[in-house]
């Protein structure tokens, strides 16, 4: 007769202690986990919070209150909302901040899809390599220092541009003394400096779509512009996507390059909503009404992504 033994009154007891230990186990270790996370979180969220989230809700107190730093601040209401966009000058220039974003926009990204296209293509991976650094180089130049360089360049008198151009024997075209040439002239030199952050992107989209869907189109002979028109730029939506949702925000917070270039001249042909609020702020001393313009610009801001990512919903396509 086989001799059981059965389990002692202790071991029974501490069978039910052992199972809540290992079932406490995995929760002790999730907990930490997330304490782990929270930890490297911090400092990024506590930095959007201190110079994002503190200074847009400050400016949407101080757009209530008329204050020139001297006086104490006075309520004001929603005078300093009616006084901005009663102001011709504002006006003028949410105008101005409106085309340069058009015409910005859509030169950057042509110019940056056009150039991540010709990389992409066959060529050496050395001189891929090249290429994308000597494209990339001009965003990490200080845009002040970049529209110092360029106003000397553009110059109508001594400027090396027109220099070039009366070699071909082109008369001086006034770079920065005409509204329309102006504009142009700040575009230029703004998409020069901006498009190597749009081309970085393209190339990392491009990179990620794979090589059978080309090869089954040209098998299929789809060649040249129709190829990229119906498989590249689809596959790529959700890269142009970002690079329009980024590039147009930076557009309408353009600052330095008309600033530099033309101090908002000729007349306002140049002048921005950014160069409106700075001289409100720092020249005029009108902070609350400088701040008002600044809200109207960030629900300008807020309005033009949402309607991004509206659009988005019809023409961007994830594979």
């Amino acid at each position: 007769m086989t001799n059981t033994r059965l389990p002692s009154r202790r071991t029974r007891a501490a069978a039910p202690a052992a199972a809540a230990r290992a079932a406490a186990r995995p929760a002790t270790r999730e907990r930490g986990t997330r304490l782990l996370a929270a930890l490297f979180l911090a400092p990024t969220v506590l930095g959007i919070v201190v110079f994002t989230v503190v200074p847009i809700a400050g400016s949407v107190v101080l757009s209530l209150f008329h204050w020139n730093v001297i006086d104490s601040p006075g309520f004001a209401g929603g005078a300093n909302y009616r006084e901005a966009l009663g102001d011709t000058t504002v006006l003028v220039s949410f105008r101005n901040t409106l085309v340069f974003m058009v015409l910005a926009v859509a030169l950057q990204l042509t110019v940056a899809l056009a150039l991540a296209l010709t990389v992409d293509g066959r060529m050496p991976a050395w001189l891929r390599s090249v290429f994308r650094s000597a494209f990339f180089f001009p965003l990490v130049l200080s845009a002040a220092s970049v529209s110092v360089v360029m106003k000397y360049l553009f110059n109508q008198d001594f400027g090396v541009v027109n220099w070039l151009l009366g070699l071909a024997g082109v008369a001086p075209v006034p770079w920065l003394t005409s509204e329309h040439a102006a504009l142009a002239t700040v575009v230029l030199v703004y998409v020069w400096q901006q498009f190597g952050f749009s081309f970085l992107l393209f190339v990392g989209g491009l990179n990620n779509i794979p090589k059978e869907i080309h090869e089954a189109a040209s098998l299929d002979g789809a060649r040249g512009p129709r190829k990229h028109l119906a498989i590249t730029l689809p596959l790529l939506s959700p890269t142009l996507l970002v690079a329009s949702v980024v590039g147009i925000i930076n557009a309408l917070q353009v600052f330095e390059q008309p600033y530099v270039l033309t101090e908002g001249g000729p007349g306002d042909a140049t002048r921005t909503v950014v160069m409106v609020i700075y001289e409100k702020a720092f020249e005029q001393l009108r902070f609350g009404e400088a701040s008002a313009v600044g809200v109207l610009l960030f629900v300008l801001i807020m309005a033009v992504t949402a309607l991004q990512f509206r659009l988005s919903r019809r023409f961007v396509h994830y594979q």
